[in-house]
């Protein structure tokens, strides 16, 4: 007991946040791929939509209020909910009337009349959890995230196996099920406070203005940083006749998940403490925080990536099945996992922006590797005439995004690059150390019981 007590921190809880989204979505997806067949298709257009939505209202509203609710004084704190929560209400309404608009245009496709009409009912239902997920992060509440995601996703997978097991395995169903899921996980985070419902009455103009300031910026990042992703596979279909080509490469794209997972749970711990560090202006913390973090990463993705790298033959025929063995799969796996250890670099240089109150910044350097992407994705199938072109040049789109951060950070903050890598370095061995303690002292503990 006393091993899982010092096991347990803020770090592991983050990671374990940040791993149930994508572990039960696919375990979910999974099963519906075996029972709706022809409609899945139909699933997927509902979560790509609902996915996009939710990237713009997410991408306005979650990092401002992060960043100026941590370390913000009690009134202050409550303010910036408020108004969060008044524009994220209209942010809303907008994307509901959209919906409403495509529902009475779009009447010849019952795929598109169910979705855009439980599209509206949907996003509202969900809101209040958005929300609440937000001030956690904001509070460094890693747990309550925990419980919170796990009831969302959690509710997503019991209710899809339950009209699965039940023979009522249909896509309108399953637009009940995702809508009684997000119900009942919103409603949960009202009950016990932590959406914070009441704080709206506290909401300022000048807060609100500050919110949409800074949000226009990030929502643009946001989007772009969707695009960044979607833009491989949207050339790939426009470029190759075979359509196979697109699920060649988006299996070994869907693999990179694997290496999201702490990307995005670390950042979900670091970017508060930064936040708070520049409220008090102690950017020298923010800056040994930022470096400290991505070392760390960067440090504990090269066995990964060697691993990998060397098992990407067998791990694509155990996701992907014999099929996918004889393709290019593998090889632009391994393309992929030796340029991901500039992953962390790259995205802790786009959130201290934002930190620092260039969101406009982030947006430009999210935009030019966009530009760099697309550009070396054509270039890279004209020399090629293969998917390795296209997975080549994420190299020189990370690189734009590395070089161009650490240009406009320089002048900003007081680092070098090769301190990242070296700071790193010495955490990762102090965790190493501090893990092998707390092993020793539990078995320890254990033998002495």
């Amino acid at each position: 007991m006393s091993f899982l007590k010092n096991l347990v921190n803020k770090h592991t809880l983050s990671l374990a946040s940040n791993a149930v989204m994508p572990v039960v979505g696919m375990v979910t997806v999974a099963i519906l791929a075996h029972s709706l067949k022809d409609e899945l298709g139909n699933y997927v257009l509902f979560l790509m939509t609902f996915t996009l939505a939710n990237f713009f209202r997410t991408g306005f509203l979650q990092s401002a209020l992060v960043k100026f609710y941590a370390g913000a004084s009690k009134e202050r704190a409550a303010t910036v909910v408020g108004s969060t929560w008044f524009v994220a209400f209209f942010l809303t309404l907008l994307l509901d009337t959209l919906s409403v608009t495509v529902h009475f245009i779009f009447t010849a496709d019952p795929a598109v009349e169910i979705i855009s009409k439980w599209f509206g009912i949907i996003f509202l239902c969900t809101l209040p959890s958005s929300i609440a997920l937000w001030v956690l992060q904001a509070e460094e509440r890693f747990d309550r995230i925990f419980i919170l995601q796990l009831i969302g996703q959690g509710g997503i997978f019991l209710s899809v196996a339950f009209i699965v097991l039940t023979g009522h395995a249909h896509f309108q169903n399953v637009v009940y099920a995702y809508c009684l899921a997000a119900s009942f996980t919103s409603l949960f985070s009202i009950v016990t406070g932590w959406a914070r419902v009441r704080s709206i009455m506290y909401k300022s103009i000048s807060c609100v203005k500050e919110l949409i300031n800074f949000g226009k910026y990030s929502v643009g990042t946001s989007i772009s940083s969707y695009l960044l992703r979607a833009s491989d596979t949207y050339i790939i279909k426009f470029m190759f006749v075979n359509s196979a080509m697109v699920g060649v490469y988006y299996l070994p794209q869907r693999l990179m998940e694997v290496i999201e997972i702490p990307l995005r749970s670390f950042i979900a711990t670091a970017y508060p403490a930064m936040a708070a560090a520049v409220q008090r202006n102690d950017k020298i913390y923010m800056t040994h925080v930022m470096k400290k973090y991505a070392g760390i990463l960067t440090i504990l993705l090269i066995p990964v990536s060697i691993v990998a790298f060397i098992a990407a033959d067998l791990v694509i025929k155990i996701i992907g099945g014999e099929t996918f063995v004889q393709s290019e799969a593998a090889n632009v796996f391994r393309i992929f996992m030796s340029f991901a250890i500039l992953l962390p670099v790259d995205r802790f240089f786009g959130i201290s922006l934002d930190i620092l109150n260039k969101p406009h910044i982030n947006m430009i350097k999210v935009i030019m590797m966009l530009a760099v992407n697309v550009t070396g994705d054509f270039v890279g199938i004209y020399l090629t005439h293969n998917l390795y072109g296209v997975a080549l040049s994420s190299i020189f789109t990370f690189l734009t995004g590395i070089i161009y951060g650490y240009w406009v950070l320089k002048k900003n903050l007081h680092f070098k690059l090769r301190d990242i890598f070296k700071l790193g370095l010495l955490e990762t061995k102090l965790l190493t150390i501090e893990m092998v303690r707390k092993v020793n002292k539990g078995m320890v503990n254990k033998s002495s019981n």
